[in-house]
């Protein structure tokens, strides 16, 4: 059955090319959308990650929390702190930034150790797992003078080795998905086929189409048995589209495998999963990004745009338990930034704003420090809190993160 038929616009064509020959040497002559997806995003020469094409930032596709200014990693620089303190200060504190953009934020964070706490940095060690080689550079460009950082690949991670913290920001939600579609009470997964179309001067074209089927493996049926939803149920009508990131799946437990002792922290949109597999959010959440404007149309721009889906933050946080990592705590970015500050400091510019800023760029700092804490925007991403390896007086410990301000 054929769910949509999109033409391929502006596409790197070379991108295009590969997608359909793995489609073409495929049994079925069909990928999975979650295969498709990681082609888009991730393939070495051609991917949107992979390209010096890519854009963050107010001129690109997207930008995220760290390009409002320094404020957002300096407030996560606080919690850092706390965690070090919390377990004992150890003599080596390593943080793991797992897809750091463009550096910016890493750079805003150490900059901030390095003045406020002393002591802190030096015994910190900055890590960074980096897929995309174009960010790497990127990356490396922003963090030339900082001898603390490391740029690494898991396998380089040892397992059980981190004290510490591993953090990611607006990473899960990029992970590729499997797509699937409710027909007649039963799941079927959305596959990527080719379709070529003859045209009058004798020009062969070729599209991307959509064919739903039987799942391609058991392990989706085993994710909604891990998150408690029944897709069998009434309430799930014929037509009701989702995805799985089953991906995420493997990343956290990659993630809880390195860890010893301290922290897992996610920043990312996304909901518990009752919400996300609510009856009535019957497309889906899955969005493109193309030069600041989202739609729903991942054949369009292939290479070119970001593609994303919101985080299933039940999905983390039941693997991560059978991964060994303990619930600390899940909020809202705006109320962990404000209980960590954020909310001192926008006190502080309205007070003494004529003292340093002229009104224009008291006016450009004060929207971006409400950006962060928006409930219908920044401040409504979520931050997922896990431990490991901690002894039960280090977990009574308050995160300044989760302490609800007043």
């Amino acid at each position: 059955m054929n769910v949509q038929q999109l033409d391929i616009d502006d596409s790197n064509q070379e991108l295009c090319d590969l997608i359909f020959q793995r489609i073409a040497a495929s049994p079925q002559q069909r990928i999975t959308f979650a295969e498709y997806m990681d082609l888009a995003l991730y393939h070495p020469q051609h991917g949107y990650y992979a390209t010096n094409e890519v854009k963050i930032g107010k001129h690109g596709d997207f930008f995220t929390s760290p390009h409002l200014g320094a404020d957002f990693g300096e407030v996560l620089a606080e919690q850092f702190v706390q965690m070090w303190e919390i377990i004992g200060k150890p003599d080596v504190f390593t943080i793991v930034e797992m897809g750091a953009g463009q550096g910016i934020l890493a750079a805003d964070i150490l900059a901030y150790l390095q003045r406020q706490y002393p002591k802190f940095f030096q015994v910190l060690e900055y890590l960074i797992v980096e897929k995309s080689a174009a960010l790497k550079t990127e990356q490396e460009q922003h963090l030339a003078d900082l001898k603390v950082v490391k740029w690494c690949n898991w396998d380089e991670i040892s397992g059980n080795s981190v004290t510490g913290c591993l953090f990611s920001n607006e990473l899960v939600d990029a992970l590729p998905v499997h797509q699937f579609v409710i027909d007649k009470g039963q799941i079927k997964e959305i596959y990527v086929a080719a379709e070529t179309d003859q045209q009058a001067e004798g020009n062969i074209s070729r599209k991307f189409v959509e064919v739903s089927g039987e799942v391609s493996t058991s392990k989706i049926a085993e994710y909604f048995d891990l998150v408690g939803i029944d897709l069998s149920a009434s309430a799930y009508t014929n037509g009701y589209r989702s995805e799985v990131n089953l991906a995420a799946i493997s990343w956290i437990t990659t993630v809880a495998e390195k860890l010893q002792r301290g922290y897992l922290l996610t920043i990312d949109y996304g909901y518990p999963a009752h919400r996300y597999y609510h009856p009535n959010r019957r497309e889906g959440t899955l969005q493109c990004y193309y030069r600041h404007q989202h739609h729903n149309h991942p054949y369009l721009y292939v290479g070119r745009q970001d593609l994303t889906a919101h985080v299933d933050f039940t999905a983390l946080e039941k693997q991560g338990k059978l991964c060994g990592l303990r619930l600390v705590g899940l909020t809202q970015q705006g109320l962990f930034l404000m209980a960590l500050g954020l909310g001192d400091r926008i006190a502080a510019l309205s007070t003494n704003y004529t003292e340093v800023l002229d009104l224009a760029a008291f006016l450009r700092r004060r929207e971006a420090l409400h950006q962060l804490i928006d409930p219908m925007g920044l401040g409504g991403f979520g931050v997922l809190v896990q431990c490991k390896g901690l002894s039960e007086n280090e977990r009574e410990s308050k995160l300044k993160g989760l302490i609800v301000p007043n």
